[in-house]
């Protein structure tokens, strides 16, 4: 999933499709989305015998998905925005796979036409939640029992909020993001410094807590026992904070100057795997993964020196995908798969004419990774995307994709 950073400076392209930012049942440790493949062709087989298709789900101009989340191969969710140079005209967009179709779901209440949705989960099929930034300056959030969507109204949150990540499960949804408030600073006065929020809705109703902890959260992440993790930007360095009962409360993390996360995924109570990156000068971002064993946190080590790190899933049995984006193969696809004896690189395709290619979040569901974000061609237009990978089990002439570093995990 992506996610929005406040405290540095991104790419346009990033600001304006979102960064964190994410990736999951965002955050239940279940899938997210797949689209239809266009015929596939013939390429060079990989070590790893993985299979890409790409697709797009046929958004309007300058379109762009930031996060899907799957409940099965036929019932997938995927959110994001339209006219993405047009500030206060963009659109945002709720699309639903049914297995053969793509199609956009309005909102019905929706007076002021959300700017862009940022986040998607699924408690199950006939709860559907979404995030993001409304054009009348306030957050955005968005429920649908599967036929229809309507705003939500959270009277806790203001102008002053924003949120960039969701998850659900039964009985529980989460949003995080940021809160702006005033401070004083001795002799500098007041200032705007930035909180992290986390938004919860219940049987009970809504609660909204900023505390006392500088900074802002990207993702999170909840099992159906009641545990979550969500990490973001914290004042010096990544923010990871955690679930308890009913209390959110940081956690110990890696020193690391100039880093941030945006997803985390939860693939049980002793694995945990989150995902960003750090800052170098020049603008330059090199890729952050932290790892969980249940007792700390601590870094491991990526294959290449620079690549934005977007989104983060797995399937429940220690493997892990991540989505993102290298500057040195801008127009092919990029992903990092992850287990026991390593992360290496998985790249697709590369294009023959100029283009730029982020993949914004990324899920598993059974043998199929998906990856979805957007193109951005020479132009500076944009294409919303939908990159597909899965193992080479028969004689499909579909595209056949390199892998690089650690060897694979099955």
């Amino acid at each position: 999933m992506s996610r929005r950073l406040s405290r540095r400076a991104l790419p346009m392209c990033v600001m304006l499709t979102a960064v964190l930012t994410s990736a999951l049942i965002h955050a239940t440790s279940a899938a997210h989305a797949h689209a239809d493949p266009p015929r596939p062709r013939a390429a060079e087989r990989g070590p790893a015998g993985l299979l890409q298709e790409s697709a797009t789900a046929r958004l309007q101009t300058d379109g762009s998905l930031s996060d899907v989340v799957g409940l099965s191969k036929t019932n997938i969710w995927a959110v994001g925005q339209e006219d993405v140079w047009e500030a206060w005209q963009n659109r945002s967009v709720i699309t639903h796979w049914d297995g053969g179709t793509w199609t956009e779901m309005g909102i019905r209440n929706d007076a002021s036409s959300a700017g862009h949705l940022r986040s998607v989960a699924a408690a199950s099929p006939g709860e559907i939640w979404a995030v993001g930034d409304g054009h009348d300056g306030l957050p955005y959030v968005v429920r649908g029992d599967g036929s229809a969507f309507d705003r939500v109204s959270v009277p806790q949150l203001g102008s002053g909020d924003s949120l960039g990540g969701v998850a659900a499960v039964p009985g529980r949804m989460v949003a995080v993001g940021s809160r702006t408030k005033k401070t004083r600073n001795g002799a500098r006065g007041a200032r705007e410094e930035r909180f992290a929020l986390v938004a919860t809705s219940t049987a009970k109703g809504w609660t909204v807590v900023d505390g006392k902890v500088k900074g802002t959260l990207y993702g999170v992440a909840l099992t159906r026992k009641g545990d979550g993790l969500a990490v973001g930007d914290g004042e010096a360095g990544p923010l990871i904070m955690r679930l308890s009962g009913n209390t959110w409360k940081p956690m110990a993390a890696p020193s690391v100057q100039g880093g941030f996360l945006r997803d985390v995924y939860i693939d049980g109570p002793k694995k945990a795997v989150a995902v960003g990156g750090v800052y170098h000068d020049g603008g330059k971002i090199a890729p952050l993964i932290l790892t969980w064993n249940g007792k700390s946190w601590s870094r491991a080590s990526v294959p290449g020196r620079y690549a934005e790190l977007y989104g983060v899933t797995g399937d429940g049995k220690g493997h892990f995908w991540v989505s993102g984006f290298d500057p040195d193969h801008a127009s092919a696809a990029y992903l990092l798969r992850g287990g026991a004896s390593g992360w290496r690189v998985v790249r697709g395709q590369t294009s023959a004419k100029p283009r730029t290619m982020r993949l914004q979040a990324v899920t598993h569901v059974g043998d199929l990774t998906v990856a979805v974000g957007h193109v951005v061609d020479a132009s500076d237009h944009y294409t919303d995307v939908v990159e597909r990978f899965q193992p080479d089990t028969s004689k499909s002439t579909a595209t056949k994709v390199k892998t690089e570093g650690a060897p694979s995990e099955r």
